[in-house]
């Protein structure tokens, strides 16, 4: 499109007079990591409680069947069970789970708990609470099934053939939702393009595999009747009204205690069913409830991304100029939409990628199939829709002869052009994109690459090199929702904070988030630092969230990598407003004018008589203890509560809408070299750019894109989950699941430029989930190795036994997997 109008750039543009930037910036070593590194973090299994007892589950063998008949009987017989419950048990306990889909999908019936028939494989079917884990355990390999096995549909697209096998029959369809965008004059480009390129990708289906698995401890206090959940949930407050009508309690009698999380990835956003299982089962034993996810239960049936598969064609010019993109795209949601069909419309944050193409078509479909149900995995649908735009750019490049680097630098959006606003309305706040790419290349010595790569497939070794280009999106605007579901009551993006200078001039500061290793708590205390120009030493940030004493809205929590630039934009505010309360408290205190009061070094002294000073901590003594010194009419205390809100706005009639907040910029360059005994890729090169905006903590963005290079190396050549038709899982452990280790994951190179953006007071840009880049890169390398073989890749996983495949089809002509 174009730069995005005066009005529009002005409405976005924060305020940032209150940094100093003298501790922003700084690689400073993370506060959590002094907790956690000597074995003191605080996780769900860490919680004991007198009384507690534990919850198990018998889970589905079946995929899809029906349930004539559970006999608990030998279970609830056994020593030390203290409750045994079927779908039957939950359903007289509460009503089915609130649905966001639009009509006919809104009419699934979703229990925590299966109800009639099973929809996937690993659903529970029925639970154990008991005095012990392996009593419950044991109790639960007593239960007793009869299934009547029904045939499975675990192919998006065959989901939505006629005579398909219903997931839901009180739906009468597999279809979730369907959205057709179209942005731009699309036939026009279509029309007068030189040539159309056109491809089918496939994304693949996988999960975040954190380290701590789903885990719960529900205790409800019959005498305030209160429910307490400890959780490792990532967005607690946004599953509010799940909670809610699951326990049938009022927000208020409902408390959510996160401390430390190992890791979520977005796995842990849908836990929300075990959350509502355990409080019902310690409402009815009126004892604690402890519920703690094996490994394989994890992988079978906790959450998975969702698969995607699209048709793209290009509307290109010859000079390599792309004009528009039309697109079917089927995302497989699996058995329940319990954070789907989210998806179907986060995409279009990102809508053109990082190019300037003019127009886009978008016919969307989601399905119900019968597969794990999925969730926002790490770079959620941004990550499948970038790799379906960076493959295209792949094959155009090679259907006109050009450079992968030479067809995006042509196609970048310049630095001259932002804010730039897309064809779907999204809005890029800042970026010298080019630049970035001439970095990276020149890191990475990508021109040195391809010329050694001639020399070493004279020599028959079979080497790629890929380079692409992405974003990290972030701070969603959650009115996207509308986009499928125009009633939904769910809108904008908020997040608070609250910060407090104690009386010994200490700060305490808490965060409406969850995080899981994000280093929240260090990044927090250094915009609070900067601003309020004390001590890094003296600021006290609380350990994860509690909604009994945490600030928080019903967005608040962590994903779509949105603490930067709207979790810490809202400490921002909240020091800032701290900062101007101490300034009037000084101006009388001191009997000077309040706007000659500068702030610095821990003390407030006015500015054109530095005699005249007053430590902070004194100020704070007397704020809370010697209020008679105060102002007249001024409030005691000092605490500052913030809530930020971006002007985000709906999604107009043609779905137009900015829908994030800040756009990182990542190019990745990576060198493959292919074994041709046993197709194994081995990764010789990886360079990677980041430009996050202002970077707050350099130590923990080079954390978070080595975390995002080596979840996207995984996905690429290691990670994989493989159905058969019948819909069982086939590699439910990690043996057969290949989550890497350290050793499998390449040395990286990791450069930065530094951006700010003029969207949040600090600058800084969400960054972390890395948009998939990795993904991308990974197998644009392993293609273009191949390539010379008459092999391609249409999938985003590229294990051995795939390019096996393509090497053995190669003498046989062109070979597409």
């Amino acid at each position: 499109m174009s730069k995005a109008p005066p009005e529009i750039i002005s409405l976005y543009t924060q305020d940032s007079s209150a940094l100093t930037l003298k501790w922003l910036g700084k690689p400073l070593k993370p506060k959590e990591d002094y907790r956690l590194v000597r074995g003191r973090g605080t996780f769900v299994d860490d919680v004991q409680l007198p009384r507690m007892t534990y919850m198990a589950f018998l889970r589905s063998p079946y995929s899809h069947a029906r349930i004539k008949r559970i006999d608990v009987s030998r279970a609830k017989s056994m020593p030390g069970v203290l409750l045994v419950w079927t779908g039957d048990d939950i359903k007289k306990r509460m009503r089915p789970l609130p649905q966001a889909t639009p009509p006919p999908a809104r009419n699934a019936i979703d229990y925590p708990l299966a109800v009639d028939k099973v929809r996937f494989q690993g659903e529970p079917v029925a639970m154990v609470v008991a005095e012990s884990r392996y009593i419950a355990e044991d109790a639960v390999n007593q239960i007793d099934v009869d299934y009547e096995p029904l045939p499975a549909v675990v192919d998006a697209e065959r989901a939505l053939e006629p005579g398909a096998p219903l997931v839901h029959e009180e739906v009468g369809t597999n279809l979730i939702a369907h959205v057709h965008y179209k942005w731009g004059d699309v036939d026009y480009y279509f029309q007068h393009a030189d040539l159309v390129v056109e491809a089918k990708f496939h994304y693949h289906r996988f999960t975040g595999a954190p380290l701590e698995t789903n885990a719960v401890v529900a205790d409800y206090d019959e005498r305030a009747d209160v429910m307490t959940i400890y959780c490792n949930n990532q967005a607690p407050m946004e599953w509010l009204p799940q909670l809610s009508a699951g326990l049938n309690m009022p927000y208020p009698k409902l408390r959510v205690v996160t401390r430390d999380i190992g890791g979520g990835f977005g796995t842990k956003l849908i836990n929300y069913v075990y959350m509502i299982l355990a409080a019902l089962a310690s409402k009815e034993l009126k004892r604690p409830v402890k519920y703690m996810e094996t490994r394989t239960e994890n992988l079978q049936a906790a959450a998975h991304n969702a698969e995607r598969t699209c048709t793209v064609s290009a509307a290109v010019r010859k000079d390599g100029t792309v004009l528009a993109l039309r697109m079917r795209c089927v995302d497989d949601d699996g058995a329940y939409s319990r954070h789907e069909p989210a998806g179907m419309t986060v995409w279009a944050q990102v809508s053109t990628g990082m190019y300037k193409i003019r127009a886009l078509e978008n016919d969307y479909y989601a399905v119900f199939t019968n597969k794990c149900p999925s969730t926002s995995i790490r770079g959620f649908s941004r990550a499948p829709h970038l790799f379906m735009i960076e493959r295209i750019m792949d094959r155009i490049a090679r259907k006109l002869g050009m450079d992968p680097a030479e067809i995006r630098m042509k196609n970048l959006v310049g630095p001259e052009e932002m804010p730039y606003m897309t064809p779907s309305g999204g809005i890029y706040d800042s970026g010298n994109w080019p630049e970035g790419l001439r970095r990276a290349l020149e890191a990475a010595d990508y021109w040195g690459w391809r010329k050694r790569q001639e020399e070493l497939r004279r020599q028959g070794r079979i080497i790629g090199v890929g380079v692409v280009v992405g974003s990290d999106s972030a701070g969603p605007n959650m009115a996207q929702v509308k986009m499928y579901n125009p009633g939904l009551p769910y809108t904008g993006g908020t997040e608070g904070a609250l910060v407090q200078m104690t009386p010994d001039g200490k700060v305490r500061v808490i965060l409406g988030s969850s995080p899981q290793g994000m280093g929240h708590e260090t990044t927090a205390a250094q915009v609070v630092a900067d601003v309020l120009d004390i001590s890094y030493d003296d600021i006290y940030v609380q350990t994860g969230f509690d909604s009994f004493s945490s600030v928080y809205t019903m967005h608040s929590g962590t994903y779509g990598s949105r603490f930067a630039p709207i979790g810490l934009s809202a400490v921002y505010l909240a020091a800032a407003r701290l900062k101007e309360k101490l300034a009037k408290m000084a101006a009388y205190l001191l009997k000077c004018p309040e706007g000659d009061v500068v702030i610095e070094n821990g003390a407030a002294r006015c500015a054109k008589d530095p005699q005249r000073s007053m430590e902070l901590r004194r100020i704070a003594r007397i704020a809370y203890g010697n209020v008679n010194e105060l102002p007249p009419g001024m409030e005691p205390g000092l605490y500052s509560l913030a809530i930020f809100r971006p002007p985000f706005q709906n999604p107009d009639e043609n779905r137009r809408a900015n829908l994030a907040l800040t756009y990182s910029y990542n190019v990745h360059v990576v060198v493959v070299e292919i074994d041709p005994e046993t197709g194994m890729p081995k990764i010789l090169s990886y360079t990677a750019l980041e430009d996050s905006g202002r970077i707050v903590n350099p130590l923990i963005v080079d954390g978070q894109v080595h975390g995002a290079i080596a979840h996207g190396v995984a996905e690429a050549l290691y990670e994989k989950y493989h159905y058969d038709e019948d819909g069982n899982l086939l590699n439910p452990t990690f043996v057969d699941y290949l989550a890497p280790t350290a050793l499998e994951i390449p040395d990286m190179k990791v450069i930065h430029m530094e951006t700010p953006s003029p969207f949040t007071p600090t600058g800084a840009k969400g960054m972390g989930e890395g948009g998939g880049t990795a993904v991308q890169a990974v197998i644009s390398a392993v293609e273009d190795a191949l390539a010379p073989l008459g092999g391609e890749l249409g999938e985003s996983h590229a294990d051995p036994e795939t390019i096996l495949r393509i090497l053995k089809g190669a003498a046989r002509g062109k070979s597409e997997v």
